[in-house]
């Protein structure tokens, strides 16, 4: 049986296609140097305890939403031997790689292990959109 075909939410607000940069930041939500925000899909898309794999401007990014409803973003692939990191398990303080179960911090992205760290990145919730700046 093959898995059936998923499309991307397209958001119908002008400006917010995925992928592009978001037309606004609101006051306060992102330091400076922190990158360009882009919206890269709906909220919904990801369901509560789970990752998702998404492109923002030319980098691939996985955005988790965990249980309590949080946002949190990093590199998609798992720097130890490329695994995807948005099939991996989290909890409030970790992201667990699938491949290797290497743990990596969401404050600051370092690897409890002392391995190579990911990269993590600004994630928010924009009128049901979500917003990474990379």
């Amino acid at each position: 049986m093959s898995a059936p075909h998923l499309e991307a939410a397209r958001p119908t607000t002008p400006g917010t296609e995925l992928g592009t940069p978001a037309t606004e930041t609101p006051p306060g939500t992102a330091a400076p140097g922190t990158g360009t925000p882009h919206v890269v899909g709906r909220v919904d898309d990801v369901p509560p305890g789970e990752g998702r794999a998404f492109v923002a401007g030319d980098v691939q990014v996985a955005v988790f939403r965990l249980r309590d409803g949080s946002l949190h973003a990093t590199q998609a692939a798992c720097p130890h031997a490329g695994g995807p990191l948005a099939d991996g398990q989290t909890d409030v303080d970790v992201l667990v790689c699938p491949l290797h179960l290497f743990a990596y911090r969401w404050a600051d992205g370092a690897a409890t292990s002392g391995a190579a760290p990911v990269r993590v990145y600004p994630v928010r919730e924009e009128d049901g959109l979500l917003v990474v700046s990379v």
